[in-house]
């Protein structure tokens, strides 16, 4: 089914994994019928990261190198939460890059942990949410990640 059933089939109680696998199943089908977004993520330094490529191509993502190519510009550093990375992206986005001109930035913060099966479906969903608003309502804005406004 997706990238993340080895972490998902992990010993977990049968309907958990139940309710994780159908959770995804939602993200994956409503994404057959999207377009796929050309996304960047970097750090509080502006270095492109690859962290979070499996949970991004999932969420409907193209995962791009340079910030310069990207739709959609995604802030996000381990160890850092959404303070953190407020204080530090108004400094780092450049506005000759399409996504900060497009408005097209989210902060995500570190609080996921990856080898919790529930926490990355949940990272799946917030991206979702996040890259395809209108498209994705799971409620997580301002707890998680938000959308910057340069």
């Amino acid at each position: 089914m997706s990238a993340l059933d080895g972490l998902i089939k992990k010993n977990i109680e049968p309907s958990l994994h139940e309710e994780l696998e159908e959770r995804l199943a939602i993200v994956e089908h409503k994404m057959k019928f999207m377009d796929k977004v050309m996304v960047g993520v970097v750090n509080t330094a502006g270095v492109p990261s690859v962290d979070l490529t499996a949970a991004l191509n999932l969420a409907g993502a193209i995962v791009v190198s340079q910030a310069s190519e990207a739709d959609y510009l995604i802030v996000f550093e381990p160890g850092k939460q959404l303070g953190d990375l407020m204080s530090a992206s108004g400094v780092l986005l450049q506005k000759e890059w399409p996504a900060v001109q497009q408005g097209n930035v989210g902060l995500l913060s570190d609080s996921y942990d990856t080898n919790q099966p529930e926490d990355m479906v949940m990272l799946v969903e917030d991206l979702a949410e996040l890259l395809h608003p209108g498209q994705f309502v799971f409620g997580y804005e301002g707890d998680k990640w938000l959308r910057f406004i340069s």
